[in-house]
């Protein structure tokens, strides 16, 4: 690292987390506009507000547009360097147009792993905390009302030959009339019918009451009654709990176990949880790639300085976002492999930079 390194390195820093700080400050200015009467409504206190909403929402907003804000702060630095006629400077000198790049690569590596252990552990827990002041506080007072009922009843594969249904309170994390039938070559051969049903945190396993089973052998069968049973399930009370934001509240340790146990269970439409594991991975190298592609593109020293050069990043960047948009939508909606719709924008940004690349004065 040399000294051009460094003020390359630090000045864009600088400018990339002034900017989001802007961004940050009149994004909660804008959403305490929308949510006024719901934050009266609440009746919770300034500082239980900033604690139990703003806490989450400010991390969520940041990381949905990390890697925009990453592009534009990147041509916004790059586009005064040429303006000052810096860059020319720098290729004059000897240096090459490629270890030019060095510092705006190290740059998106550094802001790429900040993103990246966010997206893993950081965000969903921020929006764990928005989730559930949205479900409390707002969505109850949405005069919206869903077409399709809110059905408590679950029927899920708990092992390879195990099945079982249940109607499941999530608030109580209990239920009623619990089944769990165990086949053998399409023959019933185990079959529990249980009363009632609920998490003991103590044990960490189900607790069930009024438990009646039957074991059955050809053309024996054992009925045996028991009061209290405690049994250990491939399930937890948090794989019942079915929201549209479950995705977004699940760690990717949590996600990747919870897309398994879905998958085991033979439930359909899981392409919007796939799409989402995916993309937490190539959002991250997105800043690498699109830190580069700003540098490349404010590079040039242009009339009408660094105005051209920001309408050029605005265009790239609702091109990226429409191809996101577009990409999620065939793999939601239709058969795209979730990994493709989320690497697609990527793969195609990838010979978008190489383009400018080979265009750019060296």
């Amino acid at each position: 690292m040399k000294t051009i390194d460094w003020y390359i390195l630090k000045n864009l820093l600088l400018t990339f987390f002034y900017s989001l700080f802007l961004f940050a400050f009149i994004s909660v200015v804008i959403d305490i506009s929308e949510k006024t009467d719901d934050f009266v409504r609440s009746g919770l206190s300034f500082t239980e507000i900033i604690k139990e909403y703003y806490l989450g929402f400010v991390p969520h907003i940041l990381a949905l547009l990390f890697p925009l804000f990453v592009f534009l702060a990147t041509i916004f630095f790059t586009s005064k360097m040429a303006g000052r006629s810096e860059i020319i400077a720098v290729l004059a000198s000897g240096t090459s147009f490629t270890r030019f790049l060095r510092p705006f690569f190290f740059s998106g590596i550094v802001l790429a792993t900040i993103l990246w252990l966010g997206n893993r552990y950081v965000i969903p827990k921020a929006n764990a905390i928005r989730v559930n002041f949205q479900e409390n506080y707002i969505d109850k007072n949405s005069s919206y009302n869903p077409l399709v009922a809110n059905r408590n009843s679950l029927y899920l594969q708990i092992d390879a030959a195990s099945y079982a249904g249940i109607n499941y309170d999530t608030t109580s994390k209990s239920g009623t009339n619990f089944f769990v039938q165990h086949v053998t070559n399409n023959k019933v051969d185990y079959n529990l019918r249980a009363e009632s049903i609920r998490w003991d945190t103590s044990a960490k396993k189900w607790r069930l009451d009024n438990v009646i089973e039957r074991k059955i052998n050809g053309l024996n069968e054992t009925v045996t009654m028991t009061p209290t049973l405690l049994k250990s399930y491939s399930f937890k009370p948090f794989d019942l709990k079915r929201d549209e934001y479950t995705k977004d509240k699940l760690t990717t340790p949590e996600l990747d176990r919870f897309i398994q146990f879905e998958e085991m269970r033979g439930v359909e439409g899981l392409n919007a949880l796939k799409v989402e594991r995916n993309r937490r991975d190539a959002t991250p190298a997105s800043v690498v790639l699109l830190t580069l592609i700003a540098g490349v593109i404010a590079s040039r020293k242009v009339r009408g300085g660094s105005g051209v050069h920001m309408a050029i990043g605005f265009i790239a960047g609702a091109m990226y976002i429409l191809t996101d948009r577009f990409s999620t939508i065939f793999s939601t909606k239709g058969n795209l492999h979730p990994a493709l719709a989320a690497w697609m924008p990527n793969i195609i940004f990838a010979f978008v930079a190489l383009w400018f690349y080979r265009r750019a004065p060296k």
